[in-house]
């Protein structure tokens, strides 16, 4: 693996972690796990600069079919966190997180799967499955257990590798998602959801809130640059090792915190609540005014919800 130290630009880490800024709702709470505090008082909503990236190392670790990952990890004691990127974007979609959970005592890693940013696609007959990459990644990084934090498409990849790996998971947190779900019930009301012309519409547009691309002009246009390069030349649709279906969903044990937006178009509250169902230990949070991507739009809150659910399971065994 290829190791790079990278210097710490200018920081204000006060502005990515405190603050009030959108509400955080908890709309379900299943198998006796705890609602999360709201922060909405009717105070206007107020944008968040996007931070610089604190200290990390990045790597290309090489995986199946002459593929590569580009990936950066903080380092540190703390278990480790892994953070799965949505379609729209790549390793390069987390400056708000990198510096929330390095601060609140984890280890922070993130990558770009393949066909993205930084990452090499390989020969797609032999690519191992992205949860295969995952654990090759994990077994490089000496991850052991590690907390698994998968957004958008990065989601089914969360489930598929709890699916495939769920002895090396300490918790799963899925956000703004589909999730994968194959039931033909699941696949008409999510299409029903999306129809001609949805597909042809601005990226900005079907991904981030109308409160947001309204209200943080300079955060859309940020968003924007991350996704314009997230996508390579050699980039091929790569398969998951399992079908995941509503039983599969029920067959998982560890703790799942699912988080959607009250203005996401793929998967609103109303979804959220029907996988949250078909789980057996879950709490799911809407987080106000954010659309597909939450964790951009609303960080504060996003990160809030995040690191309490990761001090709530830490050490889980």
């Amino acid at each position: 693996m290829k190791r790079v130290r990278t210097s710490p630009p200018a920081l204000t880490r006060r502005s990515v972690v405190g603050g009030a800024l959108a509400a955080v709702t908890a709309t379900g709470v299943t198998q006796g796990t705890a609602e999360a505090g709201a922060a909405w008082a009717g105070e206007p909503w107020e944008p968040v600069p996007v931070p610089g990236h604190v200290p990390v190392t990045e790597y290309q670790v090489p995986v199946s079919g002459g593929g590569s990952l580009w990936c950066w990890d903080t380092g540190g004691d703390g278990e480790p966190v892994v953070l799965l990127h949505p379609g729209s974007g790549s390793g390069e979609s987390w400056p708000y997180q990198q510096p929330a959970l390095t601060a609140a005592g984890f280890r922070v890693v993130g990558y770009s799967r393949r066909g993205a940013y930084g990452s090499v696609a390989g020969a797609k007959a032999d690519a191992d499955t992205a949860s295969g990459d995952l654990d090759t990644l994990a077994d490089l990084l000496g991850l052991g257990r590690f907390h698994l934090s998968g957004s958008a498409a990065g989601g089914p990849v969360a489930i598929d590798y709890a699916l495939s790996y769920g002895d090396r998971l300490r918790s799963l947190t899925v956000s703004g998602s589909v999730m994968g779900v194959q039931d033909a019930e699941y696949a008409a009301l999510t299409a029903a959801l999306q129809p001609d012309p949805f597909g042809d519409m601005p990226v900005d547009f079907k991904e981030l809130g109308p409160s947001y691309r309204g209200g943080d002009r300079d955060g859309v246009a940020a968003w924007l640059e991350i996704h314009a390069r997230a996508r390579t030349s050699d980039a091929f649709a790569q398969s998951l090792t399992h079908t995941i279906t509503w039983s599969a969903l029920e067959t998982l044990t560890l703790p799942v915190q699912l988080v959607t937006g009250d203005a996401d178009l793929y998967s609103p509250p109303s979804l959220m609540r029907l996988n949250a169902g078909h789980l057996r230990d879950v709490e799911t949070h809407v987080v106000r005014e954010a659309g597909h991507n939450p964790h951009w739009e609303q960080p504060a809150a996003w990160n809030r919800l995040l690191v309490d659910f990761l001090r709530r399971h830490r050490g889980r065994r």
